[in-house]
């Protein structure tokens, strides 16, 4: 680590060091390591948290906050030491809900300070281990329009036909047809509370989305396959290529302004500078489990179980596949590994394009 430039957290627009420590796997019953902010950082007896209410009570003062109930075990630590040490070095009491119980932790303390320096080492804590949290959910730009479906399986069937001989090529690294999308990116929402918010932001986008599309469905084009390595004979993914029919940038803008978007309420970390859109229809990530599914995360299989296939002669033979047109007029909130009527991942939330 460079001692000049430390890893910062940013909370509620407050920006705090990150204390270094040793990275371990921790589980359900280990002891997960405090960080916070040092003496140093401590807030000063004016100041209060910007993003909490903290109230005068006959008592002292009094902090609720809202904690995804996933998250209660990195603040109770290993039969509870680090929310005993977290009281003891800030000098307040710390009320947790029961496991499962979804609710608000409640700090309270003699001094105003005191409740601050609590919440904000509370926050460093779930922000730190929120980010390790899988995710639950993803916006997506469904393409399992009919004729899209249809050309997915025509191209399946002439690969599988002509190519079946070339190493790791079989019928199980296949998309679901009924599951082909564009993914834009992927959230971890850990409560009901969380969706519902998610859902409120994706709502906000829908006139910035019209303006950009002029109230009418995207017209799109789904041609050619390409991959996403350097060597075409080692390849864990094959995607197929989408462009608006009228060359346009528009599914490129919406695509970055919904992760902007995003980004900017606290709900998505940005990866890229771009979303890349690409449209999965090969993944040795589904080889032998058809529960894993593409949206550009981790599967069960880690890098070095996954079986690459030569996809020379299929780009060779098909890399000018023509899967179809169809027109997009939709952005859904997808949730991870499930399933609606109609063969797609169920919704938490959607807007029209029109």
């Amino acid at each position: 680590m460079d001692v000049l430039r430390p890893p910062l957290i940013n909370i509620n627009g407050r920006i705090y060091r990150r204390n270094i420590i040793k990275e371990a796997h921790y589980e359900e019953e280990e002891e997960f390591p405090f960080m916070g902010p040092s003496e140093s950082e401590e807030l000063a007896e004016d100041e209060t948290c910007d993003a909490h209410v903290i109230e005068q009570t006959d008592k002292g003062y009094r902090c609720a906050i809202d904690v995804p109930s996933v998250l209660y075990k990195y603040i109770i630590g290993k039969k509870g030491e680090t929310r005993r040490r977290l009281e003891s070095d800030t000098k307040t009491s710390i009320s947790i809900p029961k496991p499962g119980v979804e609710g608000q932790i409640v700090i309270t303390g003699s001094s105003k300070a005191a409740v601050s320096s609590a919440v904000t080492r509370v926050e460093v804590l779930v922000e730190s281990f929120r980010k390790k949290q899988p995710f639950t959910h993803f916006l997506s730009f469904p393409l399992n329009d009919s004729k899209i479906q249809e050309g997915f399986l025509r191209f399946k069937d002439k690969v599988l036909e002509q190519c079946s001989q070339d190493h790791g090529v079989e019928e199980s690294i296949f998309q679901n047809p009924a599951k082909l999308h564009l993914t834009v990116g992927t959230l971890a929402l850990l409560n009901e509370v969380e969706v519902r918010r998610a859902c409120e932001h994706l709502q906000e986008c829908q006139n910035f989305i019209r303006d950009i599309t002029e109230g009418k469905p995207l017209p799109l084009e789904v041609t050619g396959i390409e991959y996403m390595n350097d060597d075409p004979a080692m390849v864990d993914v094959l995607y197929a290529k989408v462009n608006v029919k009228d060359a346009s940038d528009k599914l490129q803008v919406i695509a970055d302004r919904l992760v902007e978007h995003f980004v900017s309420a606290g709900l998505m970390v940005r990866e890229w500078d771009r979303v890349k859109l690409h449209g999965t229809v090969m993944n040795t990530l589904f080889r032998k489990d058809s529960t894993v599914e593409d949206t550009c995360a981790g599967g069960r299989q880690t890098v070095s179980e996954r079986e690459a296939f030569d996809a020379r002669n299929i780009l060779k033979k098909f890399g000018a596949h023509c899967f179809g047109e169809f027109e997009l007029n939709t952005v859904q909130l997808s949730q991870r590994y499930s399933t609606d009527c109609t063969g797609y991942y169920s919704s938490a939330g959607s807007i029209n394009f029109s």
